[in-house]
């Protein structure tokens, strides 16, 4: 009786390798190119041969060739972006890694072998990037995109492992946080009455809300009577200007009670929105956007920086602190007033509590000499 042929000739079925003892080594998988050539996938899991094997046939529908033996690090970059990152990340995140991976990573090591990538090479790279003047933020971003791809890699079978694990990114240096006084809040919103972002200003101060939230609210998301808004976008900069998009987190989207400050000058500067409209006419973009451009369009942050907020600064003489810094403002003066640090991390959008006393650990002394005379008062 004739011997059934197996499939997997080309059939895109995986098979077991095994030694002259029978033990089985690792796994194979086969499969026609768009040439008409047979190739192969392996790898040592019977899972991670048969996912390389379904990238592949999918890469030959469309086309593509892989050979894992000769694919360079540029060539599976290119293509590891899109399956690894693209669909996992915002479009303004994926912009950004593959600004890294055209400007830093191919000129580097774009010719290597996938397979041949070391530890050194990335050590290398990252030494040379920190030496070129690159800050220690970037060269973080670039060991967080080569991780993210290398790791897709590794699953596919197409590396032993991910070099990227056995490499420490550079260390990078928590910028000092420079929150405002109780008096230099006062002599902000003093300074900033009037002007056509007062409201922004004070928001930023008394809800704590990122520069990206505040830039993306519409009227639709805040409830004057009820002194509440909702956070449900945030304002990114991408490759054609300021785009919205959904908050990074779930924590990200949140509602936040408004005090009464921060309701008045959005009435205030609801009506000069008003006239604003009537007086640009047609020219008038209408997106519902709160803090706009004096034509409706969306505002860009880094204009916003450099351009409005610090010459404010300048204007009424308070430290060239960050737009970030109104932000921890916010936190530090409610965790100094003895705010359940929970109601505070709630209120800022923190992924967790521990974000919340982690970043303001400063407060907390004071919190505890505070909660050190309650128990007294208790006590007593």
């Amino acid at each position: 009786m004739a011997r059934k042929k197996e499939r997997g000739n080309g059939s895109g079925t995986v098979y077991p390798r095994k030694n002259k003892a029978g033990k089985v080594i690792g796994y194979r998988g086969s499969y026609f190119g768009p040439d008409g050539k047979r190739r192969y996938v392996s790898a040592k899991r019977k899972g991670d041969a048969e996912r390389a094997l379904r990238q592949a046939m999918t890469d030959a529908d469309r086309g593509l060739v892989f050979e894992a033996g000769t694919l360079t690090v540029e060539n599976y970059l290119n293509r590891g972006l899109i399956d690894s990152v693209k669909d996992t990340v915002r479009g303004t995140t994926f912009e950004r890694y593959e600004q890294i991976t055209r400007k830093h990573i191919v000129p580097e090591v774009g010719r290597v072998k996938l397979k041949a990538l070391t530890p050194a090479h990335l050590r290398g790279l990252y030494k040379a990037k920190l030496e070129s003047g690159l800050s220690p933020r970037t060269v973080q971003y670039v060991h967080v995109t080569l991780h993210k791809a290398l790791k897709q890699a590794e699953h596919d079978g197409l590396v032993p492992r991910n070099v990227t694990k056995a490499v420490r990114p550079p260390q990078v240096r928590r910028e000092e946080m420079r929150p405002l006084t109780p008096e230099q809040v006062g002599a902000l919103f003093g300074g900033a009455r009037g002007d056509r972002l007062e409201a922004l200003y004070v928001l930023a101060v008394t809800t704590g809300l990122r520069q990206g939230e505040l830039l993306g609210l519409k009227w639709e998301d805040v409830d004057l009577d009820g002194g509440t808004l909702r956070v449900r976008r945030a304002l990114t900069t991408a490759k054609g200007g300021p785009v919205l998009a959904t908050p990074k987190t779930k924590g990200s989207r949140r509602t936040v009670k408004l005090p009464p400050t921060a309701s008045e000058a959005l009435r205030g500067h609801l009506e000069r929105q008003l006239e604003e409209i009537d007086a640009a006419g047609p020219l008038w973009r209408e997106n519902g956007l709160i803090f706009a451009s004096e034509a409706g369009e969306p505002l860009d942050r880094r204009y916003v920086t450099t351009h409005l907020f610090k010459p404010l600064l300048g204007r009424i003489g308070l430290p060239q602190v960050r737009f970030h810094d109104l932000r921890h403002t916010c936190a530090t003066l409610l965790l100094s007033q003895n705010v359940n640090p929970k109601v505070v991390s709630e209120m800022l959008g923190h992924a967790s509590i521990a974000v919340t006393l982690d970043t303001y650990s400063h407060v907390l002394p004071d919190m505890q000499d505070s909660a050190a005379r309650a128990m007294e008062e208790a006590l007593s």
